[in-house]
């Protein structure tokens, strides 16, 4: 069958015929040592943050304390990392933008472009387009300690299919380094308003110790009140550990995956339990309006109930009272303190768990219930916000997927 010569995408104004290349033929190899230690910054490859310093993705460095016999990257070069993972099973390709300079290991591949556009091949080796040509060249079954089996010939053997004008090649790369900028701000964005959260959580509740929180909104002076949680929800449910035998009712059988942000509405597994099967069973129903907060293996999860449904043991279901607002109710457990709190409880198990009886001895502190509900919606509005930010910044980045499989060959 005969191969694309043109991608399905393209910027009016061209109309001339991709050409096949190989990589030798615009890009050179580049194998210069760091004799002279000019650079002490080992650079490692990382999904997010393309090449990076070891010290600022590992908190440590893992190259060797003598980097003489390294290769010394220079701003604008890439380098093949042949390493692969789920991420990057025939490795990665990355261009260093970050730093003037930095040493890599000599497992890795290093080359300039000479006769092809730069930021297109940025594009070019964030598709999957150059896996088969790589594929071709590895020794089958030969992965050796986390290595695929190419030598650097090969590599530079494979080919790709370029825009014969250059003007084309420009705007392409163009077009993604924008996109790539887009991307990067929304998740600095997305970052800094998570950061902000976690700043709020720490600071608009009491530490330990203390009965008035450091940040607080106007007009609420009083002290805020020390109870167990026994008093505050009215009801603790402990799930069975049998998991139904029989899926067809109504009521949902929900995991923790079907948790969607600070909600759990029911179940994406399509799984229903009957009352029939619930009351044979004695199964606990955990009803709307309710708080689930993780009582084992991941630690510190907490939904608010939205459907009446049925969990797995890895959950315990908390009903509040009715003086009590579950959005605040739902902030107490994300708080830092509260947070630290449970993992003290879970102390000396070999898996986080906390019983029903740990639960309800719990103190913590807790406003009136007006204070509280300024608290809750401050801290709902916040969520919603960070909600949509996630929401564009997969848009983008599906977006950039989509293009690149349209705009290449």
């Amino acid at each position: 069958m005969k191969s694309k010569q043109n991608p399905e995408v393209r910027f009016p104004g061209f109309a001339g015929d991709w050409v096949q290349r190989k990589l030798r033929d615009v890009v050179e190899r580049v194998t210069r040592k760091n004799k002279n230690t000019e650079s002490s910054l080992p650079l490692t490859i990382s999904a997010q943050h393309g090449l990076i310093d070891q010290i600022t993705f590992f908190n440590k460095q893992v190259a060797s304390r003598d980097l003489s016999n390294y290769f010394l990257l220079e701003n604008g070069e890439f380098a093949y990392n042949k390493s692969y993972s789920n991420d990057y099973p025939w490795g990665a390709v990355k261009r260093l933008d970050k730093y003037e300079q930095g040493v890599l290991s000599t497992l890795y591949i290093v080359f300039k472009p000479t006769k092809v556009n730069s930021n297109f091949l940025v594009s070019y080796y964030d598709t999957n387009r150059w896996h088969k040509e790589v594929s071709d060249r590895a020794a089958e079954g030969a992965r050796n300690h986390g290595l695929l089996n190419i030598s650097a010939s090969d590599f530079f053997d494979t080919e790709l299919k370029v825009p014969v004008e250059k003007n084309e090649q420009e705007q392409i790369g163009e077009f993604f380094k924008q996109l790539d900028k887009k991307v990067a701000l929304h998740q600095r964005e997305l970052t800094t308003l998570k950061q902000t959260k976690q700043g709020f959580l720490q600071k608009m509740f009491p530490k330990e110790g203390e009965s008035v929180p450091e940040v607080r909104f106007s007009g609420f002076t009083g002290d805020w009140e020390q109870r167990k949680l026994n008093t505050v929800f009215k009801d603790f449910i402990v799930p069975m550990r049998d998991k139904p035998k029989e899926f067809s009712g109504t009521i949902p059988w929900t995991r923790i995956e079907d948790i969607e942000g600070r909600y759990i509405n029911g179940t994406t597994s399509g799984q229903y339990v009957s009352k029939e099967t619930i009351k044979s069973m004695n199964l606990k129903i955990i009803p709307k309006g309710s708080l689930i907060v993780s009582a084992s293996a991941t630690f510190g999860v907490v939904a608010i109930v939205n459907n009446d449904l049925i969990t797995n043991q890895t959950f315990i279901g908390l009903v509040p009272n009715n003086n009590f607002n579950v959005d605040y109710l739902f902030a107490f457990f994300k708080s830092t303190n509260i947070q630290k709190k449970m993992k003290r409880e879970s102390a000396g198990s070999t898996i986080f768990y906390i019983s029903r009886k740990q639960f309800e001895e719990m103190t913590g502190e807790f406003p009136i219930l007006e204070e509280q509900e300024k608290i809750g919606n401050f801290f709902k509005e916040l969520d919603v916000i960070i909600a949509l930010h996630e929401h564009e910044l997969d848009a983008l980045k599906e977006m950039k997927k989509a293009f690149l499989q349209k705009m290449f060959v």
